[in-house]
């Protein structure tokens, strides 16, 4: 039996949001989450080039910042989609796996997983785990950049009869408007801990890179495809 559904709308985020921006943004850089390489930039998979790499699977390894993330995440969502919101939380293979499990145990709901595609041979499933039609997914990820991958985990949740409304990630880039409008215009609203913006305040208050490093930063964040292009990137 599914959870009982509320009534109750959506609301704004919590009072305390700007602080967990701002306290998440600083967790990542305390972790070497966030990777500052101008000299020999990063290459994405889909061929863009950036100075900046956001390794949010680190962040399994430290459990007391991990565990702070989810109490922030938990807070949110209530906030933002509800008490009564979800039946079961769905990871996106493979990052969004473990931010998933945490993610369920503190809410106290069971979880599964999506595949990227079937695994060709047993059930040939998708999604494991014990998703039943009718249940309300909330899809957990590690960090959103365009949102291209998010939309084919929904489309598998939904083919297989799960109502999937809300996508929670730790970090969204924030830079790439289509990865907002995508998502709304599948209907799925986007929930992220922090973004550039709050990683670029909060390295810019503490000093923790150079100054130099985080022009060119800035630069990138400005204009993400025309500094890619310039350096052979998509």
């Amino acid at each position: 039996m599914t959870a009982p559904r509320s009534d109750l709308p959506a609301q704004n985020p919590p009072p305390s949001a700007a602080t967990d921006a701002a306290l998440a943004a600083r967790i990542l850089i305390e972790t070497e989450s966030v990777l500052c390489r101008p000299d020999a930039p990063f290459t994405f998979t889909s061929g863009r080039i950036s100075p900046v790499y956001v390794d949010v699977r680190r962040l399994i390894a430290f459990p007391r910042a991990r565990a702070r993330l989810m109490a922030m995440a938990e807070d949110l969502l209530v906030h933002t989609a509800g008490a009564e919101a979800f039946d079961v939380v769905a990871g996106g293979e493979t990052a969004g796996i473990p931010y998933a499990a945490f993610l369920a145990e503190r809410l106290g709901l069971p979880m599964c997983y999506v595949r990227k595609k079937p695994k060709g041979f047993g059930r040939d499933a998708r999604i494991e785990g014990n998703l039943r039609a009718g249940q309300r997914a909330l899809l957990v990820e590690d960090l959103a950049t365009d949102g291209g991958s998010k939309l084919s985990f929904v489309e598998a949740l939904r083919e297989a009869g799960a109502e999937v409304a809300h996508c929670f990630v730790v970090f969204h880039y924030g830079i790439f408007p289509e990865s907002v409008e995508s998502l709304a215009a599948a209907g799925v609203q986007l929930h992220a801990l922090a973004t550039w913006r709050d990683v670029i305040e909060e390295i810019d208050r503490a000093g923790y890179f150079p100054s130099e490093q985080l022009d060119e930063v800035r630069s990138f964040l400005i204009d993400p495809k025309g500094w890619s292009e310039t350096r052979g990137g998509t």
